[in-house]
């Protein structure tokens, strides 16, 4: 897949020089980040010791032509309205924020890198291979 959304899991596998990880984000033509993500790194980075060097890393990682910093707005949110309801119905609740991500994928037709297997619950939603990840771990 060559447009697509990072999770914060991939973010700091990324950040820990994950091999799998740096490959895909080296190919990649496109990278998303949800503000949703950004604010749950932020979160991270508050709650250790290197939060100045994290942020400058981070501004550092935005900083490339690749990678788009996406916001939420009316149309997001029509996709989180769907996306919950659906989830609700079918009896496979996901925490909220990635309800927001998936929902900023879904918007900008980009698909989801993650670790997190409850974003395949979602109907419609793209998701990056992990194949290959599976049968390492």
């Amino acid at each position: 897949m060559k447009r697509i959304l990072i999770d914060t899991n991939v973010y700091v596998a990324f950040k820990r020089n994950d091999s799998l990880v740096l490959d895909v984000l080296q190919h990649a033509e496109y990278i998303g980040l949800s503000m949703v993500v950004f604010g749950e790194l932020l979160c991270g980075f508050k709650g250790g010791k290197r939060e100045l060097k994290n942020k400058e890393e981070l501004d550092q990682f935005l900083d490339s032509p690749r990678v788009n910093l996406l916001q939420l707005d009316e149309e997001t949110a029509e996709y989180y309205s769907k996306i919950y309801w659906d989830l609700k119905n079918k009896g496979k609740p996901i925490p909220s924020n990635d309800i927001w991500i998936a929902a900023n994928a879904m918007k900008q037709g980009l698909a989801v890198f993650t670790f997190d297997n409850h974003f395949s619950y979602i109907d419609g939603l793209m998701l990056h291979d992990m194949s290959l990840r599976r049968k390492q771990l």
